[in-house]
């Protein structure tokens, strides 16, 4: 299947040049002189490089094959993570370089979604949200008070982020996994 510029949206899978890409962002132009034009940004989703492009109207790009699975993470052998196919309980690993700085957010039983590229796992997207136990963080010190004081904790599952102060070892946090991780809130636990 191909799809013309006019069927473009965020999220379509594409290939350019024998690679996968993603559209990002995109923009139909109508100029006053001239013919209509659709300007793009589309993201690698092998190497992660965003690249813009822009098509003139009625130009085909063709569709890239992609599939993404829901997974459920195993466990991690040097340097190898195991995810398992919910549905059919295949086992896939694929190699720590894949997954970024994301291996870090990563437990036992974790739903993600895997992106295969061709059969071969490409991208691992985390749930946007996920719930983790704080293992260490320094003590609060009194006198501390000041709006926004933030201090380092490292979440039970290998993540390290800033907390508010009040934060203890123990306390159950919502995090953000993307951009890094972030917190969000602390669960009633």
């Amino acid at each position: 299947m191909a799809y013309e510029t006019s069927e473009f949206r965020n999220g379509l899978k594409v290939e350019i040049e024998g690679n996968p890409y993603s559209i990002v962002y995109f923009q139909f132009v109508k100029p006053g002189k001239g013919t209509a034009f659709t300007r793009t940004k589309l993201k690698n989703l092998l190497s992660g490089a965003v690249i813009e492009r822009t098509y003139r109207t009625g130009e085909i790009l063709p569709e890239a094959d992609v599939e993404e699975q829901p997974m459920q993470f195993l466990y991690e052998q040097q340097g190898t993570y195991t995810f398992m196919n919910t549905e059919s309980y295949e086992q896939v690993e694929i190699p720590g370089n894949v997954l970024g700085d994301d291996k870090a957010f990563l437990m036992e039983n974790l739903e993600v979604s895997v992106l295969f590229y061709k059969g071969r796992a490409v991208n691992v997207t985390l749930p946007n949200f996920i719930e983790s136990k704080v293992a260490w963080t320094e003590p609060a010190v009194k006198g501390n008070t000041s709006n926004n004081i933030t201090k380092a904790a490292k979440l039970e599952c290998g993540a390290e982020l800033q907390v508010p102060i009040f934060i203890k070892e123990g306390d159950l946090l919502k995090v953000d996994t993307r951009e890094g991780g972030a917190y969000v809130s602390r669960l009633n636990t």
